[in-house]
């Protein structure tokens, strides 16, 4: 299972591509606003800044919600880096956008996805990737781990390409479920990466280790 992270800040990306798992980045609108980054010409810079860092797998997000601006602004985000991979909604002009951009060879991911029918729909139209977002269907009071299961079934019996990217992941939970459920790339904040480090036995384990070698030092 790849691991990316979901964040537009720089320290963070580059603090997860220090451990050397990360294989890659998921932005948003939001992300970027909550890093202060206003104005097109400087989401576009950032955006050659992220990938500079990571050098693979960066999606960045359209704006537009037409058919005409969805395909404008993947182009224009394309041509920033050979890592990007355009970000388009599941909406009609969405789906009309991923299958166009899919025969010019622009990969892709297919955000904003709740259901079966529309991961059907963006792995028919071509979708690099699929993300659906499991942490907000758990706000409802519907499984998002069962969703990936589906998806994920759906997919094999298919024979879709389509690769699952889990997203809105709340907890390390979350990350070890996507991968029992058969994701096939997770993306998430830091410190849920972070939290698959920590284990009260290893803790213990480790202090007791550090222990015994100081006193048979000592006793020397």
């Amino acid at each position: 299972m790849e691991f990316f992270i979901d964040t537009a800040n720089l320290d963070q990306i580059t603090q997860a591509r220090s451990l050397g798992i990360l294989d890659g980045v998921t932005t948003n609108p939001s992300l970027m606003a909550k890093e202060g980054i206003k104005g097109n010409a400087a989401v576009m810079e950032h955006y050659r800044n992220i990938c500079q860092i990571v050098g693979q797998n960066v999606s960045a997000e359209v704006i537009a919600t037409d058919y005409e601006g969805m395909l404008r602004e993947g182009l224009a985000l394309a041509a920033l880096h050979p890592a990007i991979v355009v970000k388009v909604p599941m909406t009609r002009d969405g789906v009309r956008a991923l299958t166009t951009f899919s025969r010019e060879g622009i990969r892709t991911n297919c955000t904003l996805i709740f259901s079966a029918g529309q991961a059907l729909l963006a792995a028919k139209a071509g979708a690099t990737y699929l993300s659906p977002f499991i942490g907000r269907l758990d706000d409802i009071n519907s499984a998002g781990i069962e969703l990936i299961s589906q998806i994920v079934q759906i997919y094999r019996v298919q024979g879709y390409t389509t690769k699952i990217l889990a997203a809105s992941i709340r907890s390390s939970l979350h990350i070890v479920q996507c991968a029992e459920a058969g994701a096939d790339v997770v993306t998430c904040p830091l410190s849920a990466i972070e939290g698959l480090l920590h284990h009260p036995l290893t803790n213990q384990g480790l202090a007791q280790f550090l222990a015994d070698h100081a006193r048979i030092n000592a006793d020397s």
